[in-house]
């Protein structure tokens, strides 16, 4: 895709043809992260359609001296899963395993471990591990220092570790 500068410049302009191939882009992978964060396929979508609407209706934010434009669009579906679990209040204990709906295969031993993880843990690994992003762009995307990302990262392989010793 285009430079990042060019591409918000013409989404800000209302350029609909960018703003498509932004989303073609960029909404799968952010998809499979929302729902990875909130454990809810149809939420997940709800989340990420949200965001983008309001990224159509309302392009502002991006600032591309602080980062690429993905790890804004990262930051953002971070922020808007979090707003997404504060607003479920406490769960009820009896849904707290049920799988969604379309999910017909069986869940795996580290599907279950990382389930076990806080959101902000399965969220640090997810964006480490899985996106490879680097220490630096996720601490853009979450707006904390490098070094907190580095000992936060610890901590979720650390706590992953022991939850996968005591299941095995």
């Amino acid at each position: 895709m285009a430079d990042d500068r060019e591409i918000w410049k013409r989404i800000s302009q209302g350029d609909a043809d960018a703003f498509d191939a932004l989303y073609r882009e960029n909404a799968p992978w952010l998809l499979v992260f929302v729902r990875r964060v909130i454990g809810n396929p149809q939420a997940a979508e709800d989340v990420v359609q949200e965001m983008f609407a309001q990224i159509w209706n309302r392009p502002n934010g991006f600032q591309p001296e602080r980062g690429p434009l993905r790890a804004y669009l990262c930051g953002i579906a971070g922020k808007r899963a979090a707003d997404w679990w504060r607003k479920q209040g406490p769960s009820d204990p009896g849904t707290d395993n049920k799988v969604g709906v379309c999910q017909t295969e069986t869940v795996s031993i580290m599907g279950d471990a990382l389930r076990r993880l806080s959101e902000e843990q399965r969220k640090l690994l997810w964006l480490r591990e899985v996106e490879g992003h680097s220490y630096e762009e996720i601490a853009v995307i979450l707006e904390i220092p490098v070094g907190t990302v580095k000992s936060r990262l610890f901590a979720a392989r650390e706590a992953l570790r022991r939850i996968w010793l005591n299941t095995r």
